[in-house]
């Protein structure tokens, strides 16, 4: 993801001269990463409450890092979630194993939570996008 903002960063800095040029300039990477609806159904947050306590990665859990737990998908498997309710959309890391509740598909960061306006509502219908790995 680092080269690939590195090789658009002189082409921000250029003025547009098409319409197509303005979307990649307004975000170049959703136009450059392959993406693959793969799931689809309720997702719930992790509470503030966790920071600090080890995920299955063994990593630390930071409500404000966009991370997310999934029951099957690779650590560290980039996929955006989109609230189905809104449209509004954020890529999160999987580094965690869950949810463990009934009928959710994910478990979001309170940041990635936030993103997607669901942190008020504590859950949000969803739609899952696994971002091909480059």
């Amino acid at each position: 993801m680092r080269a690939v903002s590195a090789m658009l960063l002189p082409l921000l800095l250029v003025g547009p001269a098409a319409s197509q040029e303005t979307e990649i300039a307004e975000n170049p990477i959703a136009e450059l990463v392959q993406e693959s609806e793969i799931d689809g159904g309720i997702a719930s947050y992790y509470g503030n409450e966790l920071a600090g306590n080890r995920t299955a990665s063994g990593e630390t859990f930071d409500p404000g890092q966009l991370t997310a737990a999934h029951r099957t998908l690779p650590f560290g498997t980039m996929v955006r979630v989109t609230n189905v309710a809104t449209g509004d959309s954020v890529v999160v890391r999987i580094n965690d194993r869950g949810p463990f509740a009934h009928g959710r598909v994910i478990d979001v960061s309170h940041a990635a939570a936030r993103e997607i306006g669901m942190h008020r509502s504590g859950t949000a219908r969803v739609k899952l996008a696994l971002l091909a790995d480059d």
